[in-house]
């Protein structure tokens, strides 16, 4: 999809009709509780280029957040998901009932928090102090 040039294409209709990243982003997530979210992401990569967003941008850390926890709205869009579908026979419309709207509602809270963050230029240190007695430090 990459060298064809539609995830550039995609890229841009996305760009012409979302007002902003982090509706895209957020709009990555909810796709993400349908496709799983590592092709997602990956594919979201091909989209936009570090000369659009560059590394550890606002946009890909809120990406992250977002397909991570998007995919579990759904059973289905996740490998774990869907492991846990086979394994314990969870059927979908039991997983929907139950569980996907605990899902979204930590979706959303998640989001807001993170934009919050970012509002009040909230960040965490580059470096984190040493910690006595553990190893590596």
């Amino acid at each position: 999809l990459e060298a064809a040039g539609i995830l550039r294409e995609l890229a841009n209709y996305l760009d012409v009709h979302i007002p902003s990243a982090q509706l895209i982003a957020i709009a990555i997530g909810v796709v993400s509780a349908v496709i799983d979210n590592v092709p997602i992401v990956a594919a979201t990569m091909g989209m936009y280029d570090l000369t659009s967003f560059p590394r550890d941008a606002d946009f890909w850390q809120l990406v992250a957040f977002c397909a991570g926890t998007g995919g579990s709205m759904l059973i289905i869009g996740s490998a774990a998901g869907v492991a846990f579908m086979g394994m314990e026979k969870v059927d979908f419309f039991w997983y929907l009932r139950k569980v996907s709207g605990f899902a979204f509602a930590g979706f959303t809270a998640g989001i807001a928090a993170y934009l919050v963050g970012q509002s009040l230029h909230f960040s965490l240190p580059d470096s984190l102090p040493a910690i006595p007695f553990v190893s590596g430090s």
